[in-house]
């Protein structure tokens, strides 16, 4: 029987977290078991103890992934103020709302994630300060420090107006919350250009 290369095994990993990360922005983390997890990625349940020790070792390592590419499309697409500002007008979209798989993992999972594993909550914050260490870099490109409780004062507005909205059953007041979201944001960055 023929084993599979270590660039196989390590493709079939990638499969495992990027599939788990849309699953669990879809269903959550209590939502998402292993078996489902597996069958997203086209894989049988056998597979898996193959690539991590634990459901919680797959939760943390697919959190610490998300929030790395969300960090990496962030410093390639939003480098000045216009851009941020366009940023903050996508992420509280209807879009981005009505479609969690796709977003930002904390607006779909920092509830769950602040009752999870120690590893869990390292990665979340690993992944979050280098996001929020982004944000100040905008705000404030030349003592990006002097800016980095405004950062976290925005990241915590975007995150928690998306939380929010989702669980507004009355859409006219989901979608007026991200206006208003959208105009305390850019108020907040404007307050920072002064």
């Amino acid at each position: 029987m023929a084993r599979y290369g270590e660039q196989h095994k390590q493709a079939t990993r990638r499969r495992i977290i990027e599939a788990a990360g849309r699953r669990l922005k879809q269903d959550g983390i209590d939502g998402s078991g292993v078996s489902v997890l597996m069958d997203d990625a086209g894989l049988t349940n056998g597979a898996f103890y193959s690539h991590f020790e634990s459901k919680d070792e797959l939760v943390a390592t697919a959190v610490a992934a998300q929030l790395h590419d969300q960090c990496e499309r962030l410093r390639t697409q939003v480098r000045t103020r216009a851009q941020l500002e366009q940023m903050v007008r996508e992420y509280l979209s209807v879009e981005h709302r009505d479609n969690p798989a796709d977003g930002c993992p904390s607006a779909a999972l920092l509830e769950e994630i602040g009752r999870s594993t120690n590893a869990t909550k390292r990665a979340y914050t690993d992944g979050m300060l280098d996001i929020t260490d982004h944000l100040a870099r905008l705000l404030a490109p030349k003592d990006p420090q002097s800016a980095r409780t405004q950062a976290l004062s925005l990241f915590a507005l975007l995150v928690g107006t998306m939380q929010l909205s989702r669980a507004l059953r009355d859409r006219k007041l989901a979608d007026a919350v991200l206006e208003h979201g959208i105009h305390d944001a850019l108020a907040m960055l404007n307050r920072r250009r002064r």
